[in-house]
């Protein structure tokens, strides 16, 4: 049983995978995005296997939710973080005209960074421009990248000379930086265990790996309004130290 309006359409007693056949309908039917909200994050992965087979050419965005609780003392998983992440990235840099949008009802009912935040948290290289490499690893560090020897997954970032391998949440591998001076002179995707090229890129668009941005703002507002909930930080805060200096911190 179905009931439809202008913007809604609540559905009752369709067997799964038939659901994903009413979404696909809906798409064709409303000539722009389509969202979907699962009840868990186990129906949200069932919904874009049904979808990925019955539309196989259907862009489809999962925004799933957290797998930890709000203010825990762990972070959420750097995976879930990436996919989030690359998905509010792709709705506010731009997604395509038509595109089916899948969520939960606890995913959908969190708090997120203001659009105009994330859009003022991007940063884009082109080959055969100018590249500030000091800019560019303090954005690295402020927008929730971690260093490590070698990139293996998203939110990694390596440092080597003029070489710099970036792992963006959601990309589909990592990326070489080639920088001559500061000018950026290739850019290409590869294998992180080969190393192999696997896509050379003219543009290289970086978006940030955790929905804590530490911007200026940011920190001066958390500085603030930490020492008027807790009074003046010791030197042995690590929360605040890391706050302070740019740093994410587990939890």
């Amino acid at each position: 049983m179905a009931q439809s309006s202008s913007l809604h359409l609540t559905v009752g007693g369709a067997p799964e995978g038939h659901d994903a056949r009413i979404l696909l309908r809906e798409l064709d039917r409303a000539g722009g995005a389509v969202l979907h909200i699962a009840r868990d994050d186990k129906r949200l992965e069932a919904m874009r296997a049904a979808l990925r087979f019955f539309g196989p050419g259907v862009p489809v965005l999962s925004f799933p939710a957290w797998d930890c609780l709000p203010y825990d003392r762990v972070s959420p998983n750097a995976d879930v973080s990436a996919a989030r992440m690359a998905t509010l990235a792709a709705l506010v840099h731009g997604a395509p005209k038509k595109f089916i949008l899948l969520t939960t009802l606890s995913a959908a009912t969190q708090r997120l960074p203001a659009r105009a935040t994330l859009a003022e948290a991007a940063f884009t290289a082109r080959v055969g421009h100018r590249v500030d490499e000091a800019a560019l690893r303090a954005y690295l560090v402020r927008m929730g990248f971690t260093q490590a020897p070698t990139v293996m997954e998203p939110g990694d970032y390596a440092i080597r000379g003029g070489i710099i391998d970036i792992f963006p949440p959601g990309g589909r591998g990592p990326v070489r930086l080639d920088l001559f001076g500061d000018v950026l002179d290739g850019a290409r995707v590869f294998d992180p265990v080969s190393q192999r090229t696997t896509r050379t890129l003219d543009v290289v668009d970086l978006a940030p790996v955790s929905e804590i941005i530490l911007d200026d703002a940011a920190i001066t507002r958390f500085r603030q309004n930490y020492r008027i909930e807790f009074g003046a930080a010791g030197s042995d805060d690590p929360l605040y130290e890391a706050v302070s200096a740019g740093r994410k911190h587990q939890g």
